[in-house]
């Protein structure tokens, strides 16, 4: 763990996992072995949940965690939103490049690669050994089956039930 790091409380972080420097991992997140979490990242943060009442957005209190499992490289700049309830799930072997940001509540698949400046909304399953190109966009509440390419510059607006190459 390098210099101007945050952990917070009840953190656990495995065996063999490299922090850089300024990374923020805020309370209650949970990190495998063998990870790599590159310098500014932030790790559990609140995600956008508001509810809007006759006059004003009122914040939602985001209860739940982030799970990072095993060999998850995470780039410089990334951000994963803790989940509302539940966890935020980066399976084994996830590799995010740069400024990529997973809000609450979505579940990454094993092996998936998402390139930078990528942004996932909320409650979205990506499936295992997906490849997302960068400055891809995907709503919320969506599902991505497994072997999905999808090319940089995509923006999803509906689930992929079907393996293969989208743009």
């Amino acid at each position: 763990i390098n210099s101007g790091c945050f952990i917070g409380d009840n953190v656990s972080i495995d065996t063999d996992s490299y922090i850089y420097p300024n990374v923020s991992i805020y309370d209650s997140i949970k990190i495998g072995k063998n990870n790599i979490i590159h310098s500014n990242s932030v790790i559990g943060s609140d995600g956008l949940g508001f509810a809007k009442n006759e006059i004003s957005w009122e914040k939602v209190e985001h209860l739940g965690n982030v799970e990072i499992e095993d060999k998850v490289e995470i780039g410089a700049s990334c951000t994963i939103d803790r989940a509302s309830f539940g966890s935020t799930i980066l399976n084994s072997g996830v590799k995010l490049d740069n400024q990529v940001h997973i809000a609450h509540n979505c579940n990454i698949g094993k092996n998936t690669i998402i390139g930078a400046k990528t942004a996932i909304a909320g409650s979205t399953i990506i499936g295992d050994n997906c490849l997302i190109g960068g400055g891809c966009g995907i709503v919320d509440n969506i599902k991505i089956v497994d072997e999905v390419r999808i090319n940089p510059m995509t923006y999803v607006t509906k689930s992929i039930n079907k393996s293969g190459i989208y743009s």
